[in-house]
């Protein structure tokens, strides 16, 4: 089987690029050992969005009468949120198997692995072997849970994200290793349906990437809901030989075990790059990524790497772009497109953490801001001064703004409340419009909105605010 482009993986990465070669021209074909979509789809972005849907509707009927509303013996059936979620993913799978047949895009189920140049080698589920031949291949391998040596998963009482969105029974306490999006994610969904939760993070502060004001106010928001949050802590050790788990937490102060039914293990994920052939066709890695250029391009001409498996953050709208840009190079090399796409802007990527309330930021963050020099204007509005707000019964968090004093350039916005996912992306297409303070303040934003709290923030940082 010959082809223009071949991509290995078809997750958030993978499949964008294949559409986007086969919409330049492209004959192409995608190579996926699991299900059409990858993690993403099928065990990360969506299906957890969905628990967490589900956990936010009880939450709401939980406190219906705060809005007026009666509704008595609230109870959520722990079964039918699993499958209300995976039902989510499977249609999600689905509709990228329509988009390959749209784009006449060949799908070839197995495990592939590249074997010389412009080959892969795929390995089917009964073990049978084909080459598949390609000018391009598209390494989209993506990631995994990363092990740690102190708690290998069982995947029964220590386990991986994918084990924590399909377990048959709610357990009824869980320690939580790691507070960055998988596990505050996590420890929100299993603590709004009432399993005792406790956080356990290495770093100083829980979700640590963030704003230091970020992490306050979460931990804040999260010890109000009764989470027990243990910061500056280490899990050495994990005992599953009883009915549950016990793991024993290393801190300043001593030594202490912690006794729980489940441990879930979420100190990030590492690169699918083990067994598929880049060693031996000199395909070159530095600290467990593959290395590429501006462009996506590895170190052997012709084959590319994104997403999970490249330098980039590990996101999938990171690897949708990074997928898109290989493909349109491809493209420009091949006379199919008029220009090299334009270079990844690595700094101006928003992050979103889904929990409630939900945290999102892009940029710089203050203290990142004055150690590359800058000095700065920063302004906060808190959402307890809303109008939106407060209608909606959800004042927690607030907007935070950073501009260059000297000439107004949009350096970070670091956002926790209500909706904050849907509202960074003001400030990433600000930023990429070279936006200053001075075009945000007079853009009249509607009211009363949430969003409204991006201009109010800003007007906060140079003294012209009205509403606080």
């Amino acid at each position: 089987m010959a082809y223009d482009v071949i991509v290995l993986g078809s997750g958030p990465g993978g499949y964008p690029a294949a559409i986007r070669a086969s919409q330049l021209g492209f004959k192409v074909a995608i190579v996926e050992k699991e299900s059409l979509g990858g993690v993403c789809l099928n065990w990360g972005c969506i299906p957890t969005k969905a628990l967490l849907k589900s956990a936010q509707v009880y939450e709401y009927m939980k406190h219906s009468a705060d809005y007026g509303i009666a509704a008595s013996s609230v109870q959520h059936d722990f079964g039918g949120v699993v499958k209300r979620s995976r039902g989510v993913a499977d249609k999600m799978s689905k509709g990228v198997t329509f988009l390959m047949k749209k784009n006449k895009i060949d799908v070839i189920m197995g495990y592939g692995k590249i074997a010389g140049k412009g080959k892969l080698e795929v390995t089917a589920a009964d073990g049978s072997k084909s080459i598949v031949e390609g000018k391009y291949i598209v390494i989209a391998t993506g990631g995994r849970s990363r092990q740690l040596p102190s708690m290998p998963q069982d995947g029964k009482k220590i386990i991986g994200y994918r084990e924590a969105m399909t377990l048959a029974d709610q357990p009824k306490s869980m320690i939580v290793v790691g507070s960055g999006a998988i596990g505050v994610e996590f420890a929100d969904f299993y603590n709004s349906m009432g399993t005792k939760i406790t956080i356990v993070e290495f770093m100083s502060r829980v979700v640590p990437v963030e704003d230091e004001d970020i992490s306050k106010e979460l931990e804040k928001q999260f010890k109000k809901k009764g989470i027990t949050i243990m910061t500056s802590a280490e899990v050495t050790k994990v005992d599953t030989s009883g009915a549950g788990v016990k793991a024993t937490v290393k801190t300043a102060a001593g030594e202490q075990v912690l006794e729980a039914d489940i441990l879930l293990s979420a100190a990030g994920v590492v690169a699918n790059i083990e067994n598929i052939g880049l060693e031996e066709n000199g395909i070159k890695t530095e600290k467990g990524k593959i290395v590429v250029d501006k462009f996506q391009q590895t170190s052997v001409p012709g084959i590319y790497a994104i997403g999970d498996c490249a330098p980039g953050q590990a996101l999938a709208h990171v690897a949708g772009k990074e997928g898109i840009n290989a493909a349109e190079h491809m493209g420009y090399l091949e006379k199919k497109y008029h220009h090299t796409p334009e270079a990844m802007d690595y700094n101006n990527i928003p992050g979103c953490t889904y929990c409630t309330p939900e945290i999102a930021s892009v940029g710089y963050t203050e203290k990142a801001a004055k150690e590359a020099g800058y000095e700065v204007k920063v302004g906060k509005f808190p959402f307890m001064a809303s109008g939106k707000a407060s209608a909606a019964g959800a004042t927690e968090g607030f907007v935070k703004v950073i501009f260059d004093a000297k000439y107004g350039e949009f350096l970070g916005a670091h956002m926790i409340g209500m909706g904050v996912t849907d509202m960074i992306a003001e400030v990433v297409v600000a930023r990429k419009l070279e936006t200053t303070y001075h075009e945000i303040l007079n853009s009249v934003h509607p009211h009363p909105t949430m969003s409204e709290a991006v201009k109010e923030a800003t007007a906060a940082a140079y003294g012209e605010a009205i509403d606080i």
